[in-house]
């Protein structure tokens, strides 16, 4: 497992590049395997310097101008992306993907916390870069203090600062601080790469190597692994609602991306009006369109035997497939396609009762739920059921939250679970309580393996300080990120509250425990929504017996 260090300037004039340059010789001397990264070069900045030390030819991801670009159009998650997957190129072949950040222009036009939102989208550790060879002690204290609070939230792990000075750090800094890299005891403008390797310890950095650590996955990460993972073996995705805008645009970004083949079903009419109104053009490849006409007759039979023990004939199964999603889930059932997606104007209900009806429960499981992977700003978290059951027993419950741990292991969180309530622990009692407490006992009998505990307060399940106070001796407590919700209403209602109020893109829902991956949307849902729904579709449907 690679550890990911950022190197971030604390302010201007940070002698950022030799610094950096600095530390990788010392890590390489030392025999580490390492991979170096520069997202951005500015204008006018050169990268020579790298490439003569390296050994080899250094390929910045962005330039300056592409930065403010996306600045302009809100798309630095396109940066953040590029970046994940560099990083993921390099992590499995190297002990330490070292990253030299962006020096802040001295125009002011790309953002100070720029850094701060790289680093945070890799899980990156952080080191501090500052030149105070003209700096008193106090004003270095006071720019490394400063810098540190800035980052803190995105980067919460500093393991180490490099500072050029002949001055003694004070007291005052290393209390800030702690005990990281030391200072290098020269001025920048006379040190070379190697005067500022042989200045650096290690220490730090090599113990923050072997002590044991989750690999944290950061929002960008869970969007370019998802969408890497589901280009990686286009699935054939189904799309029965194919003349509804939001279907179109998100099903041509899924073709010009290589997500998924999305198999829209419509009239050809139709279709061509709603993309003439929308502007838009089908690419020449990813995407078929079948008028529903043409293959109806070809799902009566089967469609017949399927429901035959309900008193099913031809004319009745005629009937039903005049309905889109029955249509689309019976090329589902029959093999035609890997996936379906419906919900941008169908009601859940309207989606998931021919799932029920005609694909059935997978092998194991008696219960259908739905998760959403929330993607905060600093983390994803898991959350489930907020679409599907409305009062879950306490079985169901119990397999809702085994269902959950197991999506989140499936698309890389290591589930930590935590089933919620009004109350935390012991200190609350009636029938709602109850219910999460005999969920909880019945889901540690069936899965020990879990990391998993309730009832907890959703703050107690998720707030550090909140945790150790409530439930101490809680393995989940403060740290959770699959949350279990005790009903429909509780789940639904928090979910939309957090991602409309936080902003919060939900990818989801994902519906757990059907033989055949099938997805609801929100009737509200936004085009983004439904490109990583198709994407999610794809990737369960990869797994599909």
């Amino acid at each position: 497992m690679s550890l990911i260090v950022y190197v971030a300037p604390a302010g201007r004039n940070a002698g950022l590049t030799a610094q950096t340059l600095g530390l990788a010789k010392a890590l390489t001397s030392a025999g580490h395997r390492l991979g170096y990264l520069k997202p951005v070069v500015l204008t006018g900045e050169s990268t020579e310097r790298q490439q003569q030390a390296l050994g080899n030819t250094l390929a910045p991801l962005m330039t300056q101008a592409d930065v403010e670009t996306l600045l302009v159009q809100d798309e630095l998650s396109t940066l953040q992306e590029t970046l994940v997957a560099r990083v993921d190129e390099l992590a499995d072949s190297v002990d330490i993907v070292l990253i030299e950040g962006v020096q802040i222009d001295s125009e002011g036009r790309l953002p100070i916390s720029l850094n701060g939102l790289l680093a945070q989208s890799v899980g990156a550790r952080l080191v501090l870069a500052l030149d105070g060879s003209h700096d008193s002690a106090s004003d270095i204290a006071a720019r490394l203090t400063l810098s540190r609070t800035l980052l803190a939230r995105q980067c919460p792990y500093l393991i180490g600062v490099l500072v050029a000075s002949d001055l003694v750090v004070p007291t005052t800094l290393t209390s800030v601080l702690g005990d990281r890299l030391p200072v290098i005891a020269s001025s920048l403008s006379t040190a070379s790469v190697d005067d500022i390797a042989a200045a650096v310890s290690l220490a730090p950095l090599e113990a923050a190597l072997s002590f044991p650590r989750e690999t944290p996955l950061t929002p960008s990460m869970f969007r370019q692994r998802l969408l890497r993972k589901a280009q990686s073996s286009r699935q054939r995705i189904v799309l029965p609602e194919g003349d509804e805008p939001r279907t179109l645009h998100a099903a041509i970004h899924c073709a010009e991306r290589g997500i998924a083949t999305c198999v829209l079903i419509g009239k050809r009419d139709a279709i061509n009006v709603a993309l003439q109104q929308e502007g838009l053009t089908l690419p020449a490849e990813g995407i078929e369109i079948i008028d529903p006409d043409d293959i109806r007759e070809r799902y009566v039979p089967p469609l017949v035997e399927l429901r035959s023990h309900k008193g099913m004939t031809p004319d009745k199964a005629r009937h039903m497939l005049e309905d889109t999603v029955v249509l689309g889930t019976m090329m589902l059932a029959e093999d035609d396609v890997d996936g379906l997606v419906s919900g941008a104007v169908h009601t859940t209900a309207s989606t998931v009762r021919p799932a029920l009806q005609l694909i059935k429960t997978a092998e194991g499981s008696s219960t259908v739920s739905s998760i959403f992977f929330m993607l905060l700003p600093d983390q994803v978290m898991v959350f489930g059921d907020c679409a599907i059951t409305p009062d879950p027993t306490v079985e169901q419950l119990a397999e809702i939250a085994i269902q959950s741990a197991d999506s989140a292991q499936a698309f890389g969180l290591s589930p930590r679970v935590a089933l919620v309530s009004y109350s935390t622990g012991t200190s609350g009692s009636g029938p709602a309580v109850d219910k999460v407490r005999q969920a909880v006992a019945t889901a540690q009998e069936k899965r020990p393996d879990l990391v998993l505990d309730g009832p907890l307060q959703y703050d107690a399940a998720t707030v550090p300080g909140v945790g150790r106070q409530k439930a101490p001796d809680s393995a989940v407590a403060g740290r959770a990120n699959v949350i279990v919700f005790p009903d429909l209403n509780t789940g639904n209602t928090t979910y939309k509250a957090v991602q409309r109020s936080a902003q919060v893109l939900a990818v989801g829902p994902m519906l757990q425990g059907l033989r055949k991956p099938v997805n609801d949307l929100s009737r509200g849902a936004l085009i983004e929504d439904i490109v990583y729904t198709i994407a999610l579709t794809a990737v369960q449907a990869q797994t599909t017996p």
